[in-house]
This record gives structure tokens, sequence and C-alpha cells, in this order.
């Protein structure tokens, strides 16, 4: 599988701001890119676009582990607010998401202890993707709701902010009906799936280049057959996870849950041993705090359990199969 001509031209101006300006808010690069509203209509400030674009950015955005909410907002909020078609709420909340000024996250059933009672959600959401507008699938609902409060965690990867949603007799606005709860969340895999992608790719890159420059004995040590071998087995795990996520992004409905899946099985474990990989070459600078492997390494140990670890999604497929 191969991106288009548009898509690459997507490609080059994301990793073009990333590397000049890593430091820019959310708000600057989701309005100077337009990257935020590429899957929004065109009619709420958009550019009508789908999930294969999505995936480019979040590629990029997996490269350079960045902290910025893309996740949430464009590939989960965005989604299931389209999904539920409720036009206020659209009118609302999309024009927002589209230029930038507003985050939003999605918590799922699986990864919350929510009730629904009338008008009013109590419960707790404890590991959460963090935004300022909170959505969650409850009951059968697609309902938002303001936290009664937020805790905020000291994670493994801090490039990753986490959350603890508490809800006490919350008031709620109803969005729709929960029926796309599945969809979302299997959208979520496929955009973490080419995050994991773009992580993979980057610690392969760094590999490649330290095995050139570090000498031993004379030589590189990328002349050496077993960092050869380490090499090229971490290339193979790239390419392989990068054709998986790219068959998520492409995937019709109909087809999403098992390309989900087996993103979410293969690209999760790629990254982890690519990751590890990286270290290993670079040896002993590689366990430095002053080196990013070990921040590339943490963002794979906990991308393993974002939405579920890879014997689950495997399960799924098990399932899907009859088997």
């Amino acid at each position: 599988m191969s991106l288009t001509e548009e898509q690459l031209d997507l490609r080059e101006a994301v990793r073009s701001f990333l590397a000049e300006c890593p430091d820019a808010p959310w708000s600057r690069f989701a309005a100077e890119l337009g990257v935020a509203g590429l899957a929004v209509p065109e009619e709420y400030g958009g550019a009508g676009c789908g999930m294969a674009e999505v995936s480019v950015v979040c590629e990029e955005l997996g490269r350079s582990l960045t902290s910025y909410p893309y996740l949430p907002t464009v590939v989960l909020a965005a989604s299931a607010i389209m999904a539920a078609g409720d036009p206020s709420t659209m009118a609302r909340l999309l024009p927002g998401i589209a230029d930038g000024s507003l985050t939003a996250t999605v918590l799922f059933p699986d990864d919350a202890d929510l009730t629904l009672n009338g008008d009013r959600l109590t419960g707790t959401a404890r590991y959460a993707l963090d935004a300022e507008v909170v959505l969650a699938f409850v009951d059968g609902e697609l309902v938002e709701a303001v936290p009664t409060s937020r805790t905020p965690y000291s994670t493994l990867d801090q490039t990753r902010p986490l959350t603890a949603f508490t809800f006490d007799d919350a008031p709620v606005l109803r969005v729709g009906d929960g029926r796309a709860c599945g969809l979302v969340r299997d959208l979520g895999i496929a955009g973490l799936a080419a995050e994991q992608v773009g992580g993979a790719a980057q610690c392969l890159e760094t590999a490649v280049a330290y095995a050139k420059e570090r000498h031993q004995f004379g030589r590189p040590i990328g002349s050496f057959q077993a960092v050869k071998h380490k090499l090229a087995d971490m290339l193979l795990l790239v390419e392989s996870a990068r054709s998986a996520a790219l068959a998520a992004a492409r995937a019709t409905p109909e087809e999403l849950p098992v390309q989900a899946a087996i993103a979410g099985s293969y690209c999760t474990e790629a990254y982890l041993t690519v990751a590890g990989e990286n270290i290993q070459i670079h040896g002993g600078t590689g366990v430095t705090w002053e080196h990013s492997a070990h921040r590339y390494f943490k963002r794979a140990t906990a991308d393993t359990q974002l939405f579920g670890p890879p014997q689950s999604h495997r399960a799924r497929l098990t399932a899907a199969a009859g088997l």
C-alpha cells in the first residue's frame, strides 16, 4: 500500500512543522495546517477527508512523540459526534475542533465505571485521555458531561497525559445513541496503530544512523552481521506494521473491526520490539536519560494498554473467525 500524492504532501507539511516548531501550541498546529478538521465536514469548517488522511497525521505525531491531543480530539471525539449525527451538537462542537480552539475526548464502557440515571451521570473513568469536552458512551447512549473532578496522573509516558474523571450526579447533554461505540473505538485503535508505526519508524532510523557512525574495532558497528540482522528484522516489523495500519485506516465500516484488531495486535508488539532493539543497538548510550530512545520505549510500553493489550485484539480475531 502506498500514499497518494496529496497524502505525501500532507505528511511532508506535518513533518516539517513538527521539526521547525516542536514547541508550538495545539491551537497553532491545528489552525495553521488545518489537520484538526481533516475529517470534519466542510459545512463545519473542516476539509471533509477521511481516516486515511487522519492516519497520516497520526503517524507523524507518533514519530515526533508530541503531546498534542490529536487522538482523543480528532480521531475519537470528532468521529463520535459525526456518527451520532445530532445537528445541534455538530454545529456547537465541530467548528471548534476543526479550528483548534477546542479539545475533546471520549470515554468507553470498558474503560469506565459510569451509570446514567435520567439526566445525571455518576461514576469514574480511571485512566482517560485528557481534554476539555468529555463525551461518554454509557448505558447505550452517547452523552456529554462536565466532570465533577479531574485528577491528572504522573505516568510512565509523560508525552501522553492521562486523567481520572469523576462524575458525581453530573448533568448530561444527550448527543445520540451508543450504536457507534464499537466503530469509534476501532477508529481509535487504527489511529493509535498509525502513531505506533511513526514511532517505530523513527526508532529504526535512529538505530540505522547510530550503526553507521559508531565504530568498534575500526569498523562501523552496522557492518557486523549481528547488527545487520537486528536492523533487518526491525525493518521488516516497521513495514509490516505500516501495511496493517494503512489497511485499518482505509477499511470500510464493515471491514474495520477485523482490520483494527489486526493492526492493534501487530503494531503494538512491533513498536515495543523495535523500540527495545533501538536501545540495544545504542548500547550504554541508549539507556541514558539524555537519549531519546527511552522515551520511545516508554510510549511503546504505555500504548500496549491504551485500547487493550495485543491479546485482547487477537481474541477478537479468534471470535470473528468463529474459532
